[in-house]
């Protein structure tokens, strides 16, 4: 009975040493690694910008289309001009150097530069019967306008001449005709008959009128 006491004794001793072994390296552990046991601190993962390979498209971007230039004229814009004799109904046309002035102008420019010349022509402009001066085409490569001239007659002179008995009148070269008339020599007076057989100067065309009105039949 005492042998069984014995034992148990030493089971329970040595169960209780082993318990105070443990607990005492456990202990230990703790004070020589004080953080194992302690909960890490949780951190926000970075996210990283992941690089961009050449193999990858690039990132598409918008690009804000530009406003189309107005065109303007040039050093080497062709310029046309068109000449319009109102008179004689005729129309030539040129090309003429730009003038310097309406480089760099757009058709704005331009038509303000045309306003301008058309209410101030030049004198000699205007000794020539300058009327008016419009444009008619704008580009960068080709600018033509439009000038109408009416040039003032100059008043023609006549020679009163014989011709079968009737006076008949010629221009100042004696040579062309310039109309026949009804009026017969013998119905004017001798002093005039006398001039008008020698040539009579006829100075202009308003003169050369008042004579056929005041003799015709």
């Amino acid at each position: 009975m005492k042998l069984v006491r014995r034992i148990s004794f030493l089971l329970i001793l040595s169960v209780v040493m082993l318990g105070l072994g443990g607990y005492g390296a456990l202990k230990a552990e703790e004070f020589f690694y004080p953080h194992k046991y302690q909960n890490q601190e949780k951190y926000e993962p970075v996210k990283q910008t992941k690089p961009q390979t050449l193999d990858e498209p690039e990132e598409e971007q918008v690009i804000e289309a530009s406003v189309e230039e107005k065109p303007v004229v040039t050093a080497d814009t062709l310029y046309l001009v068109e000449t319009v004799d109102l008179s004689a109904g005729t129309v030539d046309e040129k090309e003429e150097p730009i003038p310097f002035k309406y480089i760099g102008l757009d058709r704005e420019g331009l038509l303000e530069e045309l306003s301008f010349y058309d209410n101030n022509p030049p004198l000699t402009e205007q000794e020539m019967g300058f009327e008016s001066i419009e444009l008619t085409a704008f580009s960068k490569d080709r600018v033509a306008i439009c000038k109408y001239y009416r040039p003032e007659k100059e008043d023609q002179r006549f020679y009163l001449m014989v011709a079968d008995h009737f006076i008949v009148v010629y221009e100042e070269d004696k040579k062309t005709l310039y109309m026949n008339t009804d009026i017969l020599l013998e119905s004017l007076s001798d002093a005039l008959q006398a001039e008008i057989i020698r040539g009579k100067y006829v100075e202009s065309e308003e003169e050369l009128y008042h004579f056929l009105e005041s003799y015709s039949s």
